[in-house]
């Protein structure tokens, strides 16, 4: 994926983040946000499941801050959010999910399961909710 996603929650017209960065593959699924001391208001990683992969999950080992993690099924409709998830927990273990979000901690405060979230290319600047 060349640049950068912006999520939205359609079900609430609100905008989930506004500049969503692949995690890469599975390499960049190993690494995620480690190494990184926060994570800029706005800003979030997209994680995808693999092709036979029939669950997701996240952990929190070595983090330095919390987060919430917010999962997808394959037609982007939210299965469950982990508010504030904090350095050395793991994430709930979510079987159908196929895309994860990692966002800043309260960026999801607004998000419920059954939301549809529909993604489009990040604007070069973030544009104001809806």
């Amino acid at each position: 994926m060349a640049g950068y996603l912006r999520a939205l929650n359609l079900t609430r017209q609100c905008v989930l983040c506004d500049r969503l960065e692949d995690a890469g593959g599975h390499a960049g699924k190993s690494r995620g946000l480690l190494g990184r001391d926060r994570l800029e208001s706005g800003s979030g990683m997209l994680f995808v499941a693999g092709r036979f992969e029939p669950f997701m999950w996240m952990h929190m080992f070595f983090m330095a801050f919390a987060i919430d993690i917010v999962f997808l099924d394959r037609d982007d409709r939210i299965l469950r959010v982990n508010h504030g998830l904090k350095p050395w927990r793991m994430s709930s273990l979510v079987f159908g999910a196929r895309k994860a979000l990692e966002l800043s901690s309260g960026a999801a405060r607004a998000a419920q399961p059954g939301d549809q979230v529909r993604f489009e290319p990040a604007p070069a600047e973030p544009a104001p909710a809806f």
